[in-house]
C-alpha cells in the first residue's frame, strides 16, 4: 500500500472555511460527498420530528435499535417517508439491544471477550427484526452502538445478511474483509465526555473541513462520504441551530451533494482506501 500523505488536522473552523474548501472542491471539478446518520431511534418523538423538519430535503439514514423498536415507529417512519416535502429516509441496525458487554474500560455491545455465537445470533435477529418491521427501507449496514465492533466479527456479518458497517472515523479500507463495506461518520455533533450539549461550531466545522480537506488532497479514502452524526434524543438548541445552517450553507453550493444511504453503500461507488 502507497504511504498517503501526512495532513495537518483543523482543530477549530468558521463557516468561511467551509466555503472556502469547497471552493477548491470544485475548482479541482469535483463534489463533495456528505451523509448524514442518527442514531438511538425506537420510537417517534417531537425531536425525531424536529430533526426531519431541520433535515428538509436532505437524506437521513435512522440507525434503529432492533430490540426496543416501538411499532408507533413503523407508522411514523411510514408517514414521514411517504412526504414529499420531507428528507429520503432509511434504516440502519443499531446493534440488537444497544446493551454494554464490556468487562470494563469502553462501552462495547460486542466486544472481543464474547463468543460468536453470541454475538452471529444477536447480529442475525436484529436484522430479521427490522426487515420484518422497514422491509426493503432497512438496510443491511450495521451501526454498532458506541460504534465499536470487534475486527475479529467482522467476518460473521456476511452470514447474518448483513453486507456493511458504519463506525466512526475515517475508515482504513472500504471494504475491511471481502465482502463487507465500510462508510463511517467523522462528525459527532455531541460532547460526551462534558454535558452531551453541542461539541461546539468550531470544533464541529474542524472537523468537517479537516476531513474533505484529507480526502481532497488523498490522505484518507476520497471516495468515502463525509458523515455527519446525530442522536436527535440528546439534541440541543444549539446542535438545531448549527445543523439549520450546514444544510443551507451545503445546499447553496454546487460543490457539495447529500447522499442517500443506498448510494453511501454501494460496494461499485467505493474504492480501495
Amino acid at each position: 500500500m502507497s504511504q498517503l500523505p501526512r495532513v495537518a488536522p483543523v482543530m477549530a473552523a468558521g463557516w468561511p472555511d467551509v466555503v472556502d474548501e469547497l471552493d477548491r472542491w470544485r475548482d479541482a471539478g469535483r463534489v463533495a460527498t456528505l451523509w448524514w446518520r442518527d442514531d438511538d431511534a425506537v420510537a417517534p418523538s417531537a425531536m425525531l420530528d424536529r430533526l426531519v423538519t431541520i433535515a428538509g430535503t436532505v437524506p437521513i439514514a435512522l440507525a434503529v435499535i432492533p430490540a426496543e423498536a416501538e411499532s408507533e415507529l413503523v407508522v411514523w417512519f411510514s408517514r414521514a417517508a411517504r412526504s414529499a416535502a420531507g428528507p429520503s429516509l432509511v434504516v440502519l441496525q443499531h446493534g440488537w439491544r444497544h446493551s454494554n458487554h464490556s468487562d470494563g474500560g469502553k462501552k462495547s455491545e460486542f466486544p472481543p471477550k464474547r463468543h460468536c455465537d453470541e454475538v452471529a445470533s444477536d447480529l442475525a435477529e436484529g436484522r430479521s427484526r427490522l426487515t420484518q418491521l422497514f422491509g426493503t427501507r432497512a438496510l443491511p449496514v450495521l451501526v454498532p452502538p458506541w460504534n465499536r465492533f470487534d475486527d475479529s466479527f467482522l467476518p460473521l456479518l456476511r452470514d447474518c445478511g448483513i453486507s456493511a458497517i458504519s463506525r466512526v472515523k475515517p475508515r482504513r479500507a472500504a471494504s475491511p474483509v471481502p465482502g463487507l463495506i465500510e462508510a463511517n461518520v467523522h462528525v459527532d455533533l455531541v460532547a460526551w465526555a462534558d454535558d452531551r450539549g453541542f461539541i461546539g461550531e468550531g470544533a464541529a466545522l474542524g472537523s468537517l473541513v479537516g476531513h474533505l480537506r484529507a480526502r481532497r488532497v488523498g490522505s484518507a479514502c476520497d471516495e468515502e462520504p463525509t458523515g455527519i452524526l446525530t442522536h436527535h434524543l440528546v439534541q440541543d438548541a444549539a446542535t438545531d441551530a448549527f445543523l439549520r445552517r450546514l444544510v443551507a450553507v451545503t445546499g447553496a453550493h454546487a460543490a457539495a451533494h447529500w447522499l442517500d444511504a443506498t448510494k453511501v453503500f454501494v460496494p461499485t461507488t467505493l474504492a480501495p482506501a
